[in-house]
């Protein structure tokens, strides 16, 4: 059950963190709402999941892999642009949290 609320903290903090870029360039309290909604449930879903995954191993993930999408959602979403450098910190950033695995 761990690694679920795991996924759910890691989909909850790209949410958080793209309501960041929207909050940024679009005018109203939505994005506010959506910034403060997501990170309080990724936390709150990361600290259930830590109950049954190792911290280091647990954190890893939720800010690797929150990184890795945060980065495809701008890519997607708003149509920044990825550099090859970029795209090789992210692979480097998934082959260690693999690794840790090992």
């Amino acid at each position: 059950m761990g690694v679920v609320y795991l996924l759910g903290a890691i989909f909850s903090e790209v949410f958080g963190s793209t309501m960041l870029k929207l909050a940024a360039t679009a005018k109203g309290k939505l994005p506010i709402i959506g910034i403060i909604a997501g990170y309080i449930l990724s936390f709150y879903l990361l600290s259930l999941a830590l109950l049954s995954i190792p911290l280091s191993f647990g954190y890893a993930v939720w800010s690797g892999l929150g990184t890795a999408l945060t980065a495809v959602a701008g890519v997607m979403i708003f149509k920044e642009k990825m550099s090859k450098k970029a795209t090789l910190g992210i692979g480097v950033l998934i082959i260690g949290i693999v690794m840790m695995r090992l």
